[in-house]
């Protein structure tokens, strides 16, 4: 029978590439479309006048830790 658990690491990694990549499309669909209200705090870490390029950067950043924290966590188990 195998272990299915997550390691520390690749649950706190999978959390953050949840906040971040949510965060990012969330707040694109706000200022494109001002609809979409979902993780409203993101909007106090973007500065001003760079709130697309801030989320896109946010989206691409939490597909990098996704996949960082699968790989590390693929490393340990093999």
């Amino acid at each position: 029978m195998s272990s299915t658990s997550k390691s520390p690491l690749a649950a706190l990694s999978g959390f953050i590439c949840f906040v971040l990549v949510a965060g990012g499309v969330s707040g694109l669909l706000r200022e494109w479309f001002d609809w979409f209200h979902f993780m409203g705090f993101v909007r106090f870490l973007v500065p001003g006048g760079y709130e697309v390029y801030s989320y896109v950067i946010m989206i691409v950043l939490g597909l990098v830790v996704g996949v960082a924290g699968d790989a590390a966590s693929r490393r340990g188990r093999g």
